[in-house]
This record gives C-alpha cells, structure tokens and sequence, in this order.
C-alpha cells in the first residue's frame, strides 16, 4: 500500500507522510523570525524580490488578524491566504460575542484546530505553512507562538519558521539575553541580526513589524531597515576592529 498518497493512514511506523510532505514545503519558504521582547513584539521575514513591474505591495508574508495579533508565515502563500481569512473573521466573532479582542493563545489555537482536522479528512491535504503569531492580550502580556503543518503549537521567547531556520534559530539560542529583552531598540536589532544570518542582500530583502504595548502593528518603512542594518553593520565592523587589535596586542606582549 502506499502510505503517502492516503492522508489519513498511518505508515507502519507511525507516519503521516502528507504532513512530513507539507513541512518540507514550510522549509523552503521565505525565513520568519519573532522576538517577544518586555513591551515590543518584532516579526522579520526575508522579503523575495519582486519583478520589475511587479506592484510589492500585493507581495506580503507578515498580515494583522486583529487590532492586538499579527501574524507571519512560511510555505505556501495561497495556503496562508485562507487561514489569514478565517481567522480574522474568527477575531471579530470573538469581538461580537464576548466584547473583548481575542487572546494571541485563542486565534493559535484556532488555527492550529483547523490545521489539525485537514490531517484526518479525506480528499483534502495539509495546509502546506508554518506561523509565528504574536501580539498583545488585553491585560499587556506579549506573547509568540508557532502552529505546524500538523496542527502543533508552542510558545516561544524567540523563533524562527523558514528556510534555514536550524541555522538561525541557533543564532537565537546563542544571542538572546533576556535583560536584553527590556530595551525596544535591542529586541529589534536582535530580530534584524537573525535575518541577516540568511539575507544576503541587506535590507532590500527585510521586512519589519513591531508592536508595542497598547499600540497597533507598525511596518517599517525601507529607510528605517536600511538604517538599522547600516548601524548593525557599523557595530558588527567595529567589534572586529576592536578584536584584532587585541589580537594583535597579545602577540606583542607574547613576542616581548
């Protein structure tokens, strides 16, 4: 028999292949990064070139589902068109019955529902995107999270979804400091820093979102990413300066 063409049949060792399938897609879509800061949020993603006369506006992987949530993703865009659609409409549902804008936890929740009954239906597949959903609830908790193919989520402190998202996220690991955590500044930058483990371009191919508590998501415009990778690239300059010389003062002191 063969497993991989039947959603909803398990292979002898406990695989969902169409699953596995649809997370191999989310692997080789553009990168995502979310940093969850004490009163910021920031969403980065790699931003594909887009073509000559293409208008870039129509080209967007970050999307507000409510006033408080928004929303990035990896994988297949027309997929992340529909669970966008659904769940803005699950948000001001929420609004009209309850008076109250939704939890971050609610609407991940809602979606990973939804992802997880295409995983047990036939004649459908997997929804072929990963998310990073994050915002603030009403009491000003920020918060992250990630939903799977599969219908999986956690919470996060920093991620990443996407093409070479191992690479990164050990960047992450290796950088994030949660006294950090408490400036906007350096929330930001550290979510700019990820990207460019896998952006080569610069900030031509960066796109930001933030945050903050109480305020709406704010994309920023290209000269304010260009002037954050620009200071980023100073600093990072300097850093190297600054270790060769003491390199090269070692060396002396050996030598004398």
């Amino acid at each position: 028999m063969s497993y991989d063409r039947a959603i909803t049949v398990f292979s002898p060792d406990g695989h969902l292949f169409q699953v596995e399938y649809a997370q191999e897609a989310v692997k080789k879509g553009s990168t995502a990064v979310g940093v969850r800061g004490k009163n910021i949020v920031v969403l980065g993603v790699e931003k594909k070139s887009a073509a000559m006369l293409q208008d870039d506006r129509t080209v967007r992987k970050i999307c507000a589902l409510d006033d408080n949530v928004f929303m990035a993703f990896a994988g297949l865009t027309a997929d992340a068109r529909i669970i966008v659609n659904r769940a803005r409409v699950e948000c001001q549902s929420h609004r009209l019955l309850v008076e109250d804008p939704v939890t971050v936890e609610y609407i991940t929740r809602f979606i990973s529902n939804m992802k997880q009954r295409y995983t047990q239906s036939n004649g459908r597949r997997p929804f072929g995107i990963s998310s990073l959903i994050m915002g603030f609830d009403f009491d000003g908790t920020p918060s992250l999270y990630q939903t799977d193919p599969s219908g999986t989520y956690h919470a996060w402190k920093a991620n990443v979804i996407g093409r070479s998202a191992k690479t990164v996220r050990e960047f992450l690991e290796k950088n994030y400091k949660e006294e950090d955590m408490e400036s906007d500044e350096l929330v930001l930058k550290l979510a700019v820093r990820a990207l460019m483990e896998v952006v080569q371009s610069g900030s031509k191919n960066i796109e930001l979102a933030t945050m903050k508590r109480g305020e709406t998501m704010k994309i920023l415009d290209p000269d304010q990413v260009a002037k954050i990778v620009s200071d980023l690239e100073k600093e990072k300059e300097e850093a190297e300066r600054k270790k060769k010389a003491a390199t090269a003062s070692v060396m002396i002191n050996t030598l004398q």
